[in-house]
């Protein structure tokens, strides 16, 4: 069987060999897409160090050809340096492509809680008949809430109505003051005018804005300069799924709803929507499929069954249970013998871990941007000893520059030790 999917869960779990396209290359790896995503990041750190070992070989060789070529003491020693760089072959390194991150903009003030209450509301569509009642819930600032059930059973209904696309028939809901809610839904993709761009879509929600701003909000939403003219219809699904989510946040909500956020995207823009999810400091609802998604990001679980919605007592390895043992139709909220945080307290504890990771990420950043810098850096010095004159008309300035690029490359491997210290422990915590 071969299987092609961005259900990282359903790989880690079905298959034992990954068979990946890069580059117009296949390469196969065994074991699931953890073991493959491990093994791939090893072979680049280990490409990257044959590398920089081959360019500093290869630079010791051109520096003495240039300097010996003409003397005929040297010269013999010098062709047969020659021939060992006309010998050596490329180092062909894996390169991953570039993710454009996710970001989702945070609400200027947090308003007081709960920022949505409903008390025995009831919902549906044609009245009389409602799809879900007797639902008397809040919704906190900090949560993140994961909706469970079957399909059919309503969680499309229920954020609608938390969205305020569906009015109640009774009850009542209570909203914040001032509360925004950006609401996203895979069947909205259908609503982008495939005939226009990104850039006309972002124009139409900064009518008074030069246009500099408007194509610097249109490129933080991940479509830059021409790209930005591209019409909906020519775009990715992956895209027009950034396109939406970038629209659908856009007005910096307090509260983000994200129905089936994940059907377009690829596991790496998967892993960018999941960081965008707990950097926001707001309440987030989430509709998924997507197992890895729900327990990167989920703190509090709801099943919606039977016309109702529940807190779930129990985590994503209890549900399955039950439904694998044909009791989804009969779920019991609470029934587990096993003791269970209290929902308050495991909501306090998820905003204190986000906030306790946020140094931890900003360390991360930090080195990337040193990283970068000193790589310039690199490049520069590199140009400039590649003129093999220089040696010979300015020995002291060859020498400096020499020392300095040393320099350089000590500071690169700290910061790159430092970024594999902070990312080793941030996927630790």
């Amino acid at each position: 069987m071969m299987i092609i999917s961005h259900d990282r869960d359903l790989l880690d779990n079905a298959v034992d060999q990954i068979l990946s396209l890069e580059a117009r290359k296949l390469t196969l790896y065994r074991g699931g897409y953890s073991d493959f995503e491990r093994m791939r990041g090893e072979r680049m750190v280990l490409d990257q160090k044959l590398i920089k070992k081959q360019e500093a070989q290869r630079k010791h060789l051109q520096a003495f050809v240039d300097r010996f070529r003409a003397k005929a003491t040297k010269a013999r020693q010098a062709q047969s340096r020659v021939k060992m760089l006309a010998k050596m072959q490329p180092i062909n390194a894996l390169v991953m492509d570039e993710v454009r991150p996710i970001h989702f903009p945070a609400p200027e003030k947090l308003l007081s809680p709960p920022i949505i209450a409903t008390d025995d509301v009831a919902v549906g569509y044609e009245p009389g008949r409602p799809v879900l009642a007797g639902l008397s819930l809040r919704i906190d600032n900090d949560d993140r809430i994961a909706l469970l059930g079957s399909n059919g059973n309503g969680k499309s209904t229920f954020v609608k109505l938390l969205a305020g696309r569906l009015a109640p028939e009774h009850g009542t809901v209570t909203r914040a003051a001032m509360l925004k809610v950006g609401y996203f839904a895979q069947h909205q993709l259908d609503e982008l005018d495939e005939e226009r761009s990104p850039y006309d879509h972002v124009r139409d929600l900064m009518l008074d804005a030069p246009e500099a701003k408007v194509r610097g909000r249109a490129g933080a939403l991940g479509f830059s300069g021409l790209t930005a003219n591209n019409a909906v219809k020519t775009l990715s699904g992956g895209e027009k799924s950034r396109l939406l989510l970038g629209l659908a946040t856009f007005a910096a909500p307090h509260l983000i709803i994200l129905d089936e956020p994940t059907n377009h995207l690829d596991i790496d823009s998967r892993a960018a929507l999941i960081e965008a999810v707990n950097d926001f400091p707001g309440a987030v609802i989430l509709v998924s499929h997507d197992r890895y998604l729900l327990e990167a990001c989920a703190d509090r679980l709801w099943l919606v069954q039977g016309g109702k919605v529940t807190p779930f007592d129990g985590d994503l390895d209890d549900y399955r249970r039950a439904v694998l043992a044909g009791e989804s139709q009969g779920i019991t909220v609470g029934s587990k013998s096993s003791a269970r945080p209290d929902p308050v307290q495991a909501r306090r504890a998820a905003a204190d871990k986000r906030a306790e990771t946020a140094p931890l990420r900003k360390r991360i950043s930090q080195a990337e941007v040193v990283i970068a810098q000193l790589t310039r850096q690199l490049h520069k010095l590199d140009a400039t000893l590649a003129d093999g004159t220089l040696f010979a008309s300015d020995p002291a300035r060859a020498a400096d520059l020499s020392k300095t690029r040393a320099n350089v490359v000590a500071a690169i491997q700290k910061a790159e030790e430092e970024w594999l210290a902070a990312s080793a422990a941030l996927e630790s915590a």
